[in-house]
């Protein structure tokens, strides 16, 4: 990175007053101890169902203005949508896709789509975590392809920064404020797809997907069923700038953290999946029984669960995707029987396809040419206050 973008970028920085950094909470911003205290702190501040939607909605504004989403421009339903090169798998369909974000800025990713679909089908958001073409991965392919032969229409994207979606750099200024915008205009596009049933809405993603996940299930109720996959912690709040770089937990008179966004998809269906080696080690006892508190404000704890693997590590392995797979299956109506055999859920039947064939833009096929570029570029379009 040259000398003039890092000013340009420490410029943008203070322009926006991220330079408040009492007013962030990043990576382990608590211990387990002080986390722990916290949470009880938390639940002292509310008792009954008036006094917990009166701390959601605080919390829930404090997400949009702390990211400013509420500044982001006035978008028409118009995605320039561009979908390249079907391949046609056993049980499901794979395309390339491209969609508008805003002008310039582009969303790249890949549908996953039913052989034989309903007239309407359940649709999953999937965003993923931090590594560098991780949407072209098996375990990214595994899930989609298994959910689309379920019967849903899955829709992988990538992160700000990494793969195709690098008309800017990951670890910008507003990178948690651009993934937001993404995953809500994914949403939109799905919704906007007449195959598409506007109820049996999912999304599920591991590590910072997981983030992606429950932030936007926070603030959008049109996701009806959530999967945030070894992250929703007491104590961790995100350690890159696309998930905790701006002031989304705390404010000069307020302070709230991950547990309790997730807990704002209450009364929907929510599963966490936590494992033994890394910041959700403590879920089945910190995390999980907070949320289970929420959850019963709403007499709906049968609609939110933990699935814990003591003995497994930070990823979204087989294990944990299964266990995502029964559980979107049942909320939102999936047919099971496509990959169960033998009471154990079959992902054999997936083609791994070589990165090349998943791109949407090639030397044939290039990013449009009034495509944004550079950190600069899209937060002068922008033009945040």
């Amino acid at each position: 990175m040259t000398k003039k973008i890092i000013l340009v970028i420490t410029l943008l920085i203070s322009s926006f007053s991220y330079s408040q950094e009492n007013f962030l909470c990043m990576g382990r911003y608590w211990t387990e101890d002080e986390a722990n205290l916290k949470m009880k702190e938390f639940a002292s501040q509310w008792n009954d169902l008036t006094s917990w939607e009166t701390r959601a909605d605080k919390i829930r504004n404090g997400i949009i203005k702390g990211m400013k989403l509420d500044q982001m421009p006035k978008i028409e339903e118009n995605f320039n949508t561009i979908i390249r090169d079907p391949k046609i798998m056993d049980g499901y369909i794979v395309e390339n896709v491209a969609l508008e974000s805003f002008p310039g800025f582009y969303i790249t990713g890949n549908i996953y789509r039913p052989t034989e679909p309903s007239e309407k089908n359940a649709a999953v958001l999937c965003p993923h975590g931090h590594m560098q073409d991780k949407r072209l991965k098996e375990d990214v392919q595994s899930r989609c392809a298994t959910l689309a032969k379920m019967g849903a229409i899955v829709l992988a994207y990538d992160m700000v920064g990494y793969a195709e979606s690098n008309q800017i750099n990951h670890k910008m200024p507003i990178a948690l404020l651009l993934q937001t915008w993404n995953s809500r205009r994914v949403l939109e596009y799905l919704l906007s797809r007449p195959d598409v049933d506007s109820d049996r809405i999912g999304m599920t993603g591991g590590s910072g997907g997981g983030t992606q996940t429950f932030m936007l299930t926070a603030i959008d109720n049109r996701i009806k069923v959530a999967v945030p996959t070894v992250q929703v912690s007491a104590h961790f709040f995100g350690g890159c700038v696309c998930e905790s770089g701006m002031p989304v937990h705390k404010t000069k008179d307020f302070q709230t953290n991950n547990v309790e966004v997730a807990a704002l998809a209450a009364p929907r269906p929510l599963l966490l999946i936590s494992d033994g080696a890394d910041w959700t080690r403590n879920t089945p006892r910190i995390e999980y029984p907070y949320i289970q508190k929420v959850y019963s404000l709403y007499n709906a704890e049968h609609k939110v669960e933990n699935v814990h693997f003591p003995a497994e590590k930070h990823d979204y392995g087989y294990s944990k995707r299964s266990a995502a797979y029964i559980f979107l299956a049942y909320h939102l109506n999936l047919n099971m029987s496509k990959v169960n055999f033998k009471n154990t859920i079959q992902e054999d039947f997936v083609t791994i396809l070589p990165p090349e064939k998943l791109r949407v833009f090639n030397d044939e096929n290039p990013r449009p040419a009034d495509a944004l570029i550079g950190d600069e570029a899209v937060i002068k379009y922008l033009n945040l206050k």
